[in-house]
């Protein structure tokens, strides 16, 4: 008998593998039959975690190229804004505090997809998210197209806010946790950028060209989100959620979920607020840009609304590119590099974002602020990447999925602020605001602990020292 344990345990060890794209470390594991490889954590590592690629297994060809038309369609969305602000003014006779006001109801949403989405990932699976998403959103472009009151229009964009934040975090979550993740993170939120990109050119040419009422732009977002539910629920049919609790047994023991001890961890939190402020800088800038350029740089309506074409151009750009430097050079130089005020880092979104203050010529000013995007586009693909760095495996999905929809509120609670103080003060005061979130945003990114790669051991006491 105890030669034959002894017999076992010699066994040859079959070849190393890489455990995911964060760790950057590679384990031992044994061919025994029912022998499942350890993780960072040092707890088993699944197989759905050890081999998952953007290719491997097959489907899930089909599976990410859903996820980005979903970026793609959350991207027209956000970018709308900057172009339909100024026509909302008109057409409802508000003030811009008054408009403001369909950022604020969408924090809501943002903050309720943070809580539920580990929730909803636990009972549903990512087909659950699949179907929830876009259904929710395809509601609300319903009833806008339908020249919905001003409280309607409010309401329905806290409703379609859940939808994209529940989407956006599973997708985020899913992808990070892949083998060569910031590669693929780039280009999903390259897609985001390339609907934000385009969605000021298709509604301000639908309006000042086309002479259409700026609510037939949801039209087209009608059909978009048909397309995403019906591609998305078949791609992730089988993703269940008996599948996903299975698969994070495997992993932890536990069939709950682990947004609870997520929110122990301070890389949580510390992801959070950068997030925040990230997503609300993102937002504020492509939103109040062309109300800027019409009122302090004068520019007629199109070329106005051209400059938040060439900010989200510049941030689809920065994402592309982006993904492929700073996984050669680290998150934390790549994000410190783009958002240090030193001067020995000119050229970057700070400097650009003074340039564009500063220099009161409008063809500059469009210049500049498509290089504010273009630095800032690889920030939060590089945050995702570092999170699944620093955090053990079972967590990624509680803290990503958290983090990215908690960081969302910043997306709507700051274009409002804007809104509000530019009432009082007038629109130029988007520019120090923009000027101090992205210094700020740079003094959070400070705190995060190092994204190096370490020993099982003190992977474990980091998550431990790591908490609240």
């Amino acid at each position: 008998m105890e030669n034959n344990n002894v017999g076992k345990c010699s066994q040859p060890l079959s070849e190393s593998f890489q455990l995911n794209s964060g760790t950057e470390k590679y384990l031992q594991a044994s061919e025994r039959p029912g022998h499942e490889k350890a993780g960072s954590d040092g707890l088993p590592q699944p197989e759905f975690l050890r081999l998952t690629t953007w290719k491997n297994p097959r489907i899930n060809v089909w599976r990410v190229s859903t996820t980005f038309l979903a970026f793609f369609i959350m991207g027209l969305h956000d970018g709308a804004y900057g172009a339909l602000i100024p026509y909302l003014e008109i057409y409802y006779n508000k003030s811009h505090l008054l408009v403001s006001l369909i950022f604020v109801p969408a924090s809501v949403g943002y903050i309720a997809a943070s809580f539920l989405n580990s929730f909803i990932h636990i009972h549903l699976g990512r087909r659950g998210v699949a179907f929830l998403g876009p259904c929710l959103r395809l509601i609300t472009y319903i009833v806008i197209s339908q020249n919905c009151p001003f409280p309607g229009l409010v309401v329905c964009f806290c409703v379609s806010a859940f939808g994209i934040a529940l989407t956006d975090s599973a997708w985020n979550a899913w992808i990070a946790g892949m083998q060569n993740s910031h590669e693929v993170l780039g280009i999903l939120h390259a897609f985001y950028g390339l609907g934000a990109t385009l969605s000021p050119l298709i509604a301000t040419a639908m309006i000042t060209k086309g002479a259409l009422v700026w609510y037939s732009f949801y039209y087209l977002m009608i059909g978009l989100s048909i397309a995403e539910l019906a591609t998305g629920g078949a791609a992730f049919w089988t993703e269940t959620g008996k599948k996903y609790r299975a698969d994070h047994e495997k992993t932890t023991g536990k069939t709950s979920g682990h947004t609870r001890e997520a929110l122990g961890s301070r890389v949580t939190w510390i992801c959070c607020f950068f997030l925040l402020l990230l997503t609300g800088t993102e937002v504020a800038l492509g939103g109040w840009v062309v109300q800027f350029m019409r009122i302090v740089r004068l520019a007629a309506p199109f070329p106005a609304g051209m400059s938040a074409t060439g900010f989200w151009l510049g941030l689809t750009v920065g994402r592309v590119v982006g993904g492929f430097v700073t996984s050669r050079i680290g998150e934390k130089l790549a994000v410190l590099a783009s958002l240090s005020p030193a001067p020995k880092h000119p050229l970057n979104s700070v400097g650009a974002h003074l340039i564009f203050w500063l220099v009161p010529n409008f063809f500059t000013s469009a210049v500049a602020v498509t290089f504010v995007g273009l630095f800032i586009g690889p920030l939060f693909p590089a945050a995702m990447v570092a999170v699944t760095k620093i955090l053990p495996a079972h967590l990624h999905v509680g803290s990503i999925g958290f983090s990215t929809a908690f960081g969302m509120t910043g997306a709507a609670v700051l274009p409002f602020a804007v809104g509000a103080i530019a009432q009082v003060r007038g629109v130029s005061v988007l520019m120090p605001i923009v000027l101090g979130l992205l210094i700020a945003d740079g003094c959070v990114w400070c705190t995060l602990p190092s994204t190096q790669k370490r020993s099982s051991e003190s992977h474990n006491d980091q998550i431990d020292n790591a908490t609240v």
